[in-house]
Formats: structure tokens, C-alpha cells, sequence
């Protein structure tokens, strides 16, 4: 099995790759961001891509569609473990999805689902997924990963005040950015988008 994990923390790549060589007797390959990836896989072809949303530059958003229509299979481990982030990653082609917050044995048995062509949703955030299936299955395709920052931060019960502050932007852009966000997602109000946020974190 060849493997390559696309992760910006070096020490979490370091680990992964120990794990995935001594369980399943892979080949790990590593990249920090989208740009070393794609240049890596001009010349390689893996059985399994292990990519973090949290990637500097584009993002990892960006880089699974990129992988989809090469048509690889991906597979992410990220640090969210909200539905909202699951929904939008599948929705841009991972055959996958899986929180850092899980033990050695469920990502082992993640990768080996998705190496065997099935799809893999830690069973907390697919509950979620299921549950809220009117909620999280609007056109996800259009948010981008500081939409889902945003949705984020607003289920937390920060006001558009303390996000701006957290995300370092000006009120008013995200104000704006909130509107865009209702508009992306057919919601009318920002009392119908706060519902969306707390129904999309983890422990509803």
C-alpha cells in the first residue's frame, strides 16, 4: 500500500507515517502543503491520499478536488470534528472522513476502508450527518473553508463582534461575509443560520 499524507505539522506526519508502516506495512510519502503534493504526484501515483483541511495556501478543500479529478482516492484527517466540515469534504470528493481526537485502531480501520474503495465517516460525525440531514445537506459546495470557520465560531455564541476579533477581519467584512454565507445556503435570516451552526457541532 502507498500512501501519501499531506499534513503542515511535521511531528503529526512523523507519527502517521510510523503508524501506517509498522501496522499495515505501507509506503508513506509526505508533503507539508497542496504545492509539494501535486508536484509529488506529477511523478507518483499513490493508493490512498491522507490529506488536513487545515493546510496553508489554498487549503485542503482546494487540493480534494484537485485529487477527485485525478482521480484519486482521499481520505481526511482533520482537527474538526463538525458535521459542517465533514459534509463539505465529501461533498469536494474525500471517500472520507475522520477527527484527530480518534484513537490508532479506528484511523487504521479508516484506511483500510477507504484503500478497500469504501467510504469511512467516524461514526460521531456521521451521526451528525444523518440526524441533521435537512440541515447539512444544502449545497455545501459553495461554502468555502472560511465560510465553515465562520459557522463555526457563530455556534460557539460569539457575537459578529468577538469573530471579528478571532479571525482578525474588520465588523463589517464579517457582516458581510455572513450575508454571503445566507445566500450560499438559502437561508433568510441570521436566526435560521444560527440554527444551521449549533445543529452542525459535534454534540448535537
Amino acid at each position: 500500500m502507498k500512501i501519501l499524507l499531506v499534513d503542515d505539522h511535521a511531528v503529526v506526519r512523523a507519527g502517521l507515517a510510523q503508524l501506517l508502516a509498522a501496522s499495515l506495512n505501507a509506503q508513506v510519502f509526505e508533503a507539508s502543503d497542496e504545492n509539494s503534493a501535486l508536484d509529488w504526484l506529477r511523478r507518483h501515483r499513490p493508493d490512498l491520499v491522507i490529506v488536513d483541511l487545515g493546510l496553508p495556501g489554498a487549503g485542503g478543500l482546494w487540493l480534494l478536488t484537485r485529487l477527485r479529478d485525478m482521480g484519486l482516492r482521499c481520505l481526511v484527517l482533520s482537527m474538526h470534528a463538525e458535521a459542517i466540515y465533514a459534509r463539505r469534504a465529501l461533498d469536494a470528493g474525500a471517500c472520507g472522513y475522520i477527527s484527530k481526537n480518534i484513537d490508532a485502531s479506528e484511523l487504521l480501520h479508516a484506511v483500510k476502508q477507504a484503500f478497500e474503495g469504501r467510504i469511512y465517516v467516524e461514526k460521531p460525525i456521521a451521526e451528525q450527518l444523518s440526524l441533521h440531514s435537512d440541515v447539512l445537506g444544502r449545497d455545501f459546495g459553495k461554502l468555502t473553508a472560511r465560510d465553515l470557520d465562520l459557522i463555526r465560531l457563530l455556534s460557539e455564541g460569539k457575537t459578529l463582534s468577538e469573530i471579528a476579533a478571532c479571525v482578525d477581519i474588520s465588523y463589517k467584512t464579517v457582516a458581510n461575509a455572513m450575508s454571503l454565507i445566507k445566500a450560499k445556503l438559502g437561508v433568510s435570516s441570521t436566526a435560521d443560520l444560527l440554527r444551521f451552526a449549533v445543529l452542525a457541532r459535534p454534540e448535537h
